[in-house]
């Protein structure tokens, strides 16, 4: 991998998990490369008219196996000396050398040696030969951890927001890296991300058509970021995705974001899940009211929620789970210390800290998950879930 100077980024060298950060901030920024060509791909197969549907599964398949494979091989290459073990969803193993996946594994081995064709672009020196199944295979025999409260694991979601990736809409890469059950680094990339606050609410739709008539190019961000923070540096950063042909130069104009500094609930803008299914939008519809949350909810797919705080663009995000779901740290991980590093608040909603050591869930969660951009709106919230929750049937 190459190194530009002797600094890593915005930060030395020499500070703790530098290294590692650099190389997830590149694993990242690829992986969102290869999504943005899918999506892209997704949308144009489809008809004018036709409504997305989740029967676009084969191509987002593809995309979630392909990422998992890309990260896996670029933290295995640049992480040689350490014993890398990646955490998240499913056995990909198990999926991908089943008897009945043999069209699947093929597109996922395609598709990878496509995107690891343009490693270099990126700092990363690409494979040799282009990789074969058995090796594919081998380096996604990496997702062989559940979660440790000891130790060093990754922990990815390599597509969160399936929903938001196949309408055209907000979806993330999310990775991070969890010592003896803290999260010390996050990375969340963010393709579809705008860079007006306006755009954000916006139809997915309505997004491309504003995004056409303002073209990205060499001197223009308009779209499309990863962030990133380490551990007790006190400061979360945004860069762009590098646009095609580009090559990545560290750190890539990036620049330090932080969340607003408005804690006023009446202009305050809040986040929640876009399904139903997935937070009780009752519940927290009149959680707001009750804080005083005035504006309507921006409703976003994905760990884009997380972004928008720490970016500025939002003060509070708030999930509360059906009884019976757990979340995953997954789905979390990398948000939360960027918030956190940003300047904000991540607490479940008895105002703990969110718990990384049990394994692949945030076990011991009470009742919900809240972010927010500073002291006063999370102790408000906080104070109105207790008031609130007896009559939530949750």
């Amino acid at each position: 991998m190459e190194k530009d100077g002797k600094m890593i980024g915005v930060f030395s060298e020499a500070e703790e998990y530098s290294s590692e950060l650099d190389i997830a901030v590149r694993a990242v920024q690829l992986a969102c490369s290869l999504c943005q060509k899918m999506q892209d791909t997704l949308s144009k197969s489809r008809s004018k008219d036709q409504v997305p549907t989740m029967d676009d599964n084969f191509p987002v398949t593809v995309a979630v196996w392909s990422v998992k494979a890309i990260v896996s091989w670029i933290l295995s290459e640049c992480l040689g000396g350490e014993n890398i073990s990646i955490l998240a969803e499913e056995d990909v193993h198990q999926t991908l050398s089943n008897n009945n996946a043999s069209e699947l594994l093929k597109s996922v081995v395609k598709t990878v040696n496509e995107c690891l064709a343009e490693a270099p672009r990126f700092g990363v020196e690409e494979p040799k030969s282009p990789l074969g199944t058995s090796e594919l295979l081998e380096i996604i025999s990496k997702f062989n951890t559940v979660g440790s409260p000891s130790g060093r694991f990754w922990a990815l979601d390599p597509l969160d927001g399936t929903f938001g990736f196949v309408g055209g809409d907000q979806y993330a890469v999310a990775l991070s890296l969890i010592e003896d059950g803290e999260v010390v680094l996050g990375v969340l990339g963010c393709p579809n991300y705008p860079m007006r606050k306006d755009w954000l609410s916006y139809q997915s739709s309505y997004q491309r058509i504003m995004s056409k008539l303002n073209p990205s190019n060499s001197e223009t961000w308009n779209k499309g970021c990863v962030i990133y923070a380490k551990r007790g540096n006190g400061k979360a950063w945004i860069q762009p995705l590098l646009h095609t042909n580009k090559k990545f130069m560290w750190p890539n104009s990036a620049k330090p974001v932080s969340v607003p500094s408005n804690e006023d609930p009446v202009l305050a803008t809040f986040c929640e899940t876009f399904e139903n299914a997935n937070s009780n939008h009752s519940f927290t519809e009149g959680l707001a009211h009750s804080v005083g949350l005035s504006d309507q909810p921006l409703r976003v797919h994905s760990m884009v929620k997380y972004a928008a705080i720490a970016c500025g663009d939002a003060e509070v995000f708030m999930k509360f789970a059906r009884a019976g779901q757990k979340e995953k740290i997954w789905d979390h991980a990398a948000g939360v210390i960027i918030i956190q590093e940003a300047g904000g608040m991540v607490t479940d909603a008895g105002g703990d800290p969110l718990d990384f050591t049990n394994g692949s869930c945030l076990e011991g969660l009470d009742r919900g998950i809240v972010a927010c951009a500073g002291a006063t709106l999370h102790e408000k919230i906080i104070d109105s879930v207790d008031a609130s929750w007896a009559s939530s049937c949750l």
